[in-house]
């Protein structure tokens, strides 16, 4: 007992388990420049207070206050307790400022300060809640609210004003009163106390831990009396016995502040004392132990002592007949209409929470008159087959045995049987035409027969097996078409209900009512093919046709045209598959290829679907494509196809213009590369020695030309390239040999030229004597033989002149394009003609100059063909500046 009251009295006020944060001045606004004494409360000393700024440790101190000027959320820590609620200070800058305390409770006082810097003197000042003026302060800046409630809550705001001068408004404050405790719960201890059994009732109910230093006051009340007050929250009493009539108490309790301003009462709590039932008495009424059916039974229960309320329940054979509740000294009863099912044992329970007693049992043997038989064919229903086994059984749903069954068709009696239990009795018969008719049968136990209902019988004629026909507009069934279906039984006895099923999905029923045949329209689509049957069924069993089988023509849809390419873009060569497909249509479909109405090919499709067409294709073969779709009931073209089938381009020719029969240095060349065939766009580019030199494109085919301005270095082997991205085609090599001086050193060069020419005119003088004795010494070699021919660097043909009796000697000169060095070669060759010979001789030779690359003079010195006339002139090739002379 001491346990529990101690528990009681701790469930007053829950323990504080965090500290809480108070503010000096209260105010969470305050101007920046002022400072707020925050204090960090729990009971007992601690060793160190941890204060925080957001999240953020700001100090550890052993004293529980601080001193703060900074904006945010304070909170603080005790040595092993959660830290505490966060508190939002703001330091604002504003002019005017309305104070309000962190937090309000119900019943305290409340003081909002509408207050400005020092530097402004107001002259009004007007307080505002939820946008709607509340009080003009005047030059008092203060409002107060004695006990604060729930009508206190909203948002405030405050203005002043300067005299003739300007308006200031301050931030709005959002007033939220909280409750300061939940309405109490009185407790009792123990719940269900017995009269004179002492009883500890609680007063339960919780502050906030802001408000843990407020006392309450309890009271405790029984109905309308005190039973006792004070500062603990709970009361030792004793609940008294319930005499006669009287209800149970009602208890509650009050706790309130000090002074009575914020009071909250608990619900009403009843405390009935208990006094355990005695066993019950069950009597019946009459109490002759035979009963008829029919008769009003009536059970009385009474226990003769025990506390109310109580529960009284009535029982025949362990099942609950009846409940009641009893709240004062009062009999329950109890009255049943009887039934045969009510003969057997009886008793009855008392309960008023302290244990259930039971009664003795009553035995009770209801007689039960026979009821109205019952009158059933077998098989059920008014109609019978001609040839069916008919039982007709008779059966009376209530009655004491022993009981006598009699059958009658009409008034003539069938038969008679007796049933010494329940059950019933039957009478079997052979069904031919004549025994349709009226039953009925009798039941008598001693009190009277009962007579059945009569039950009229029909022997039908089960309807045979129908004959389904179709009727179609014409020899094809096509989509679109209404075509009937008739079912018809030959025989069999009306109405008779016929269903139509394509494929066991039904389509339809009618019923027909006085026999024959029905029909069944239906308009045709696609999924109409299949199989159809029929149903009839007069109530004696369903009869299904044979199946009848229909095939729906659907006509071609538009067919669709596709190409499919071995690649995205369509060669010559390629064999493209052209694929026609009708989306619908019923087989076969004959499909037919068309290139610009042109007939291509045709091919069937037995099984429905698409075929397909491959072709080979050349240039002509661009153009557009369709195909037709064709089942017999009207050929669908599809949408034209385009296809431009591209063809390679074909291997170019490059051919070199020249303004003079031989190319030399600074002429303008034109090469033209053009490919004979291939589809435009064609991209051409030019090589010398499969080095780029430039690119043009033929947008509508045909050739392109690239104009080179002739230098020594473009001597070589020219080619070109095209391409309309289907494989770049080379062109043969065409060679190029360029005579002259390159523009870089054509200076220099033709200095070193006119000097080495100067510089061998002796040389040409002994030329020309050589010119006589030549022939003789060397014997008249002529000058086609292959010894005199030129080096391997300068494939130009000789120059032949024709000329009458003496042959004027004439120099030519060439120029030989070194590999390396810095020397200048001249070579002169001597033309020679015989004035007596038919043929003329080499009497002059080509005169070339050599203008090596850097590199040793002696590694590419010219050879001197055997037998040859040629003159050499060494030069060497000079430093700048240009007017640097040349050495022969």
């Amino acid at each position: 007992m001491q346990k529990r009251r101690d528990r009681g009295r701790r469930n007053n006020i829950a323990p504080v388990s965090k500290p809480v944060i108070s503010l000096q001045p209260p105010w969470t606004v305050i101007f920046k420049g002022e400072a707020v004494t925050l204090t960090c409360h729990i009971a007992g000393d601690k060793k160190w207070y941890r204060w925080y700024l957001g999240t953020k440790i700001l100090r550890e101190i052993p004293a529980n206050t601080l001193q703060v000027q900074d904006s945010g959320e304070y909170k603080c820590e005790i040595q092993g307790l959660p830290q505490s609620d966060g508190v939002s200070l703001t330091f604002s800058p504003a002019k005017l400022i309305l104070h309000a305390p962190p937090s309000v409770f119900e019943g305290d006082p409340l003081t909002l300060m509408c207050r400005e810097k020092p530097d402004l003197s107001l002259k009004t000042r007007t307080l505002y809640k939820n946008d709607n003026e509340l009080i003009d302060l005047g030059k008092n800046p203060s409002f107060h609210i004695k006990h604060a409630g729930l009508k206190d809550n909203g948002e405030y705001r405050c203005t002043g004003s300067e005299t003739h001068c300007c308006s200031f408004s301050s931030n709005a404050v959002r007033i939220q009163v909280q409750e300061l405790f939940p309405r109490p719960i009185l407790r009792a201890d123990p719940p269900s106390p017995t009269p004179g059994e002492p009883v500890i009732l609680t007063c339960e109910t919780q502050l906030p831990p802001q408000k843990s230093d407020v006392q309450l006051w309890f009271q405790f009340f029984r109905d309308d009396w005190c039973l006792g007050s004070g500062w603990k929250g709970y009361l030792r009493t004793s609940v008294p016995s319930i005499v006669e009539n009287e209800d149970p108490s009602h208890y509650w309790c009050e706790a309130s502040t000090v002074p009575s301003n914020v009071s909250k009462s608990s619900q009403k709590l009843q405390l009935p004392a208990r006094v355990p039932v005695s066993p019950p008495v069950l009597t019946l009424s009459p109490s002759s132990t035979q009963a008829v059916e029919g008769d009003w039974l009536t059970l009385s229960c009474e226990a003769k002592r025990g506390s109310y309320p109580i529960q009284y329940q009535f029982l025949h054979e362990e099942v609950v007949l009846w409940k009641k509740k009893v709240t004062f000294r009062k009999t329950a009863t109890f009255q049943l209409y009887l039934k045969a099912e009510h003969s057997g044992t009886y008793f009855c329970t008392a309960d008023n929470g302290l244990g259930i007693r039971r009664s003795q049992p009553v035995s009770l043997s209801v007689t039960v008159p026979v009821s109205r038989p019952v009158l059933t064919l077998s098989p059920p229903g008014p109609r019978a087959v001609e040839g069916d086994w008919l039982m007709l059984s008779c059966r009376a749903q209530r009655g004491s045995p022993q009981i006598l069954y009699q059958f009658y068709r009409g008034d003539v009696p069938l038969g008679s049987s007796s049933a010494t239990s329940a059950g019933g009795a039957s009478f079997s018969v052979t069904l031919t035409a004549e025994h349709s008719g009226t039953y009925f049968c009798t039941a008598d136990n001693g009190f009277g027969p009962r007579r059945s209902d009569p039950k009229g019988l029909s022997v039908t004629v089960p309807a045979s097996r129908p004959v389904l026909t179709l009727r179609a507009p014409r020899t094809r069934a096509v989509v679109g078409d209404t075509v009937e279906f008739r079912c018809e039984a030959q025989r069999g006895s009306p109405p008779i209900l016929y269903k139509f099923y394509l494929e066991d999905v039904i389509l339809g029923s009618s019923s027909a009512p006085s026999g024959g045949g029905v029909s069944f329209n239906l308009s045709l689509t696609a999924e109409h093919s299949g199989n159809y049957a029929c149903e009839a069924d007069n109530g004696l069993g369903a009869q299904r046709s044979e199946e009848t089988s229909l095939s729906v023509t659907v006509p071609v849809s538009h067919p669709i045209l596709t190409f499919r390419a071995p690649r995205v873009q369509a060669v010559v060569g390629d064999v493209v598959e052209l694929h026609c497909e009708a989306q619908s249509g019923s087989p076969p479909i004959l499909y037919r290829f068309y290139h610009e109405d042109v007939t291509l090919g045709s091919n069937s499709a037995p099984s429905g679907g698409g075929v397909s067409f491959n072709l080979s294709l050349t240039a002509e073969h661009s153009g557009n494509y369709s195909c037709e779709a064709d089942n017999g009931l009207g050929a669908q073209l599809s949408k034209t196809v385009t296809l431009s089938v591209t063809v390679p381009a074909s291997r170019p020719v490059l051919t070199l213009r020249a303004p003079g029969t031989r190319a030399t240095v600074g002429d303008m060349v034109e090469l033209r590369c053009e490919a004979q065939s291939g589809s435009p766009p064609i991209l051409y580019q030019f090589y010398l020695e499969d080095v780029i030199l430039g690119s043009s494109s033929a947008p509508s085919g045909g050739g392109v030309s690239f104009n080179l301005s002739l230098t020594a270095e473009h001597s070589g082997n020219y080619s070109c390239e095209a391409d309309n991205g289907l494989g770049a085609q080379r062109s043969e090599e065409v060679s190029l040999r360029v005579t002259g001086l390159t523009g870089s050193r054509s200076g220099p060069v033709a200095t070193g030229v006119a000097g080495g020419l100067l510089s061998v005119a002796g040389l040409v003088v002994m030329a020309l004597l050589l010119y006589c004795c030549l022939p003789r010494r060397a014997g008249g070699r002529p000058a086609s033989d292959p010894s005199r021919s030129l080096s391997h660097s300068e494939p130009q043909e000789p120059t032949y002149y024709n000329v009458p009796g003496w042959m004027e000697l004439q120099p030519v000169y060439g120029n030989v394009n070194p590999k390396a060095g810095d020397v200048v070669y001249s070579e002169v060759r001597i033309q020679e003609g015989n004035g007596h010979a038919a043929a003329s001789n080499s009497a002059f030779g080509l005169l070339r100059t050599y203008l090596p690359s850097r590199g040793p003079a002696t590694s590419q010195q010219p050879s001197r063909p055997q037998h040859s006339s040629v003159i050499y002139s060494q030069v060497k090739v000079a430093s700048p500046p240009v007017s640097t002379a040349l050495r022969s």
